[in-house]
């Protein structure tokens, strides 16, 4: 009797293990699909490969993921991300400076240079 529980939580363990194993490596593709990274299926391919490299690839694959942000892109700007406040606020100055130099021109004036 003992030896058929044992062999069963045996099995049981060895069940748990293996798809653990299989839900680690999966770890760096679900990050990518959470920050809908452009390289998900390849981050995905290689996690397998990674399982029969004896997990080598795995935290390559893993910082992989992490590095692309949507909001952000591969975050190696240097420059200031513009916001969509201030981009509506560059058009709307745009177009006012577009009427202001068509009406310049219907009167006849030459429009102004500023420095």
């Amino acid at each position: 009797m003992l030896d058929q529980i044992a062999l069963g939580i045996l099995i049981f363990a060895g069940i748990v293990l293996f798809y653990g194993i299989i839900v680690l490596h999966d770890i760096p593709y679900e990050i990518a699909v959470h920050r809908n990274h452009p390289h998900q299926d390849a981050i995905h391919a290689a996690g397998w490969v990674s399982l029969f490299t004896l997990h080598a690839l795995w935290p390559f694959l893993w910082i992989w993921a992490m590095l692309y942000r949507e909001d952000r892109g591969w975050g190696f700007a240097t420059g200031k991300p513009q916001g969509e406040q201030s981009l509506a606020q560059e058009l709307a100055e745009l177009r006012q400076r577009v009427e202001r130099l068509e009406g310049q021109s219907q009167a006849g004036a030459r429009p102004e240079r500023k420095m």
